[in-house]
């Protein structure tokens, strides 16, 4: 109403044209056109650059989730023949819940603005949240698998490889706090010492005994007292030759991780993989909340089939026991006895796409079953007809959705997407109360009748 009336006064106000204006020079030409390019660039229709994914995130196409889900299936299958039942955690969490849990790392959790009058912040792991839950719902006994993103302000590194195998390495943070212990490391500095020992599968001793010595203030006697520890790994023989070590054997905490070790070794012969598993003593988990037993899987061979230099991925699953962490969320500081492990599933995709890269592997983006086709044209309602009754007992069946698709493009689209069976309906099949069955790989074709179609897809599907 208000820009109508201006409008409507300004047409009866005397008309007054502007003095013509001299043309603008190159300066104020160059400078409006790169004021319009860049509101252009703005709007990130003109320029690629701008539509990116966040520094250290990706997104997955189609033949990756495949990829991705076959991983999950095999890990939950593993987790599922053990007992164990899934469980979800809010993907955020009270700041204060999480801070001073992860020791040094603490500084890579993504902290979020005031919400409401809720300091939260992204979880970083999926242990503490557990953690958190078992306190709240007073759980003292569960075997439990988690699936899901958690969130850490670290320098992300892409790296690729094929690798023929990998190890398990295992050690207790009593014993290495025994080892620190008897090496003159006070008990306040054990959590900054454990953070550097950690880099110990990322560089030499000798770069990781500098840190020690020049930023964390370590005498280079007391360093060189650990580095006679920490670089040595073995089995059932290094266990039994530190029980006899006379400073180690008289520290009650390396004393009792070095039995509970022994014990472990024993279980390990039983069960056959005693040669899959190491004793490193360097192998520290650089996080606050482990109480005893600590485990890495390292990937160990690297084949790079374009002789390019090898990058190790490092750790693709880790963890141990942390005893005392559901205490700190108890209000009766209730300790109960835990023992996890995480896998790195995105180190592990990493290396399964590299392999289908160059193995040249075609992995299928559907679980299509059967596609449903016609030869001729008109016949679009009997497609719907017929996939209707295949998807009403539970077979996965697709079909084209153009009204007359040509017969050798929907075998063609089989053929991409990998689907095995094709049941065609024409014009004579209808009449003949049957379905012709296509076997994509080999082309033959059979007439079934068809109240018999979804047995006979089953029986051809069955491994």
């Amino acid at each position: 109403m208000l820009r109508a009336l201006s409008v409507a006064a300004a047409a009866r106000r005397p008309l007054r044209l502007p003095r013509p204006c001299a043309p603008p020079g190159p300066l104020l030409l160059g400078l409006l056109c790169r004021q319009v390019r860049a509101a252009a660039g703005s709007t990130g229709a003109e320029h690629g650059s701008v539509l990116k994914t966040p520094k250290g995130t990706r997104y997955h196409h189609p033949v990756q989730m495949a990829l991705r889900e076959r991983l999950f299936r095999t890990v939950v299958s593993c987790f599922k023949r053990h007992g164990a039942a899934a469980i979800d955690t809010p993907v955020l969490e009270l700041r204060e819940m999480l801070m001073e849990k992860y020791g040094d790392n603490s500084r890579l959790i993504y902290e979020l603005q005031d919400q409401g009058g809720e300091l939260l912040a992204l979880r970083y792991d999926l242990t503490v949240p557990f953690a958190r839950y078992l306190a709240m719902n007073k759980i003292t006994n569960i075997k439990r698998y988690h699936i899901a993103k958690v969130y850490r302000r670290d320098n992300p590194a892409m790296t690729r490889g094929r690798y023929r195998e990998f190890y398990q390495c295992v050690n207790d943070r009593r014993i290495l706090n025994g080892v620190f212990a008897i090496c003159g490391i006070p008990e306040s500095k054990l959590s900054t010492m454990c953070s550097t020992l950690d880099k110990l599968d990322k560089m030499p001793w000798e770069e990781v005994r500098s840190e020690m010595v020049g930023e964390k203030g370590l005498s280079p006697e007391a360093a060189d007292r650990i580095g006679e520890y920490v670089q040595l790994h073995g089995g059932l023989d290094l266990i039994e030759q530190l029980l006899q070590d006379p400073k180690l054997s008289q520290n009650k905490l390396a004393k009792e991780g070095l039995g509970d070790m022994k014990l472990l070794f024993e279980y390990l012969t039983l069960f056959g993989i005693t040669g899959k598993v190491s004793f490193d003593l360097s192998l520290a988990r650089g996080l606050d909340y482990y109480t005893g037993v600590i485990y890495e899987a390292v990937l160990l061979q690297q084949e790079n089939d374009h002789g390019e230099e090898s990058v190790s991925v490092g750790s693709v699953a880790g963890g141990g026991r942390y005893d005392g962490l559901v205490g700190m969320f108890d209000p009766k500081g209730r300790k109960v006895p835990c023992v996890g492990v995480s896998i790195g599933i995105e180190r592990i995709f990493s290396i399964l796409e590299h392999r289908m890269k160059a193995s040249g592997e075609k992995v299928r983006m559907t679980e299509t079953q059967v596609m449903v086709a016609t030869p001729q044209k008109h016949l679009l309602s009997a497609r719907l007809k017929l996939i209707s009754e295949l998807w009403d007992v539970g077979i996965k069946a697709e079909m084209m959705y153009r009204k007359d698709p040509k017969l050798l493009k929907q075998l063609q689209y089989c053929e991409d997407m990998g689907i095995p069976l094709v049941a065609i309906i024409g014009e004579q099949e209808l009449k003949d109360g049957v379905v012709k069955l296509r076997d994509v790989a080999t082309r033959e074709e059979v007439d079934i009748p068809r109240e018999q179609l979804a047995a006979e897809i089953r029986r051809r599907l069955v491994p």
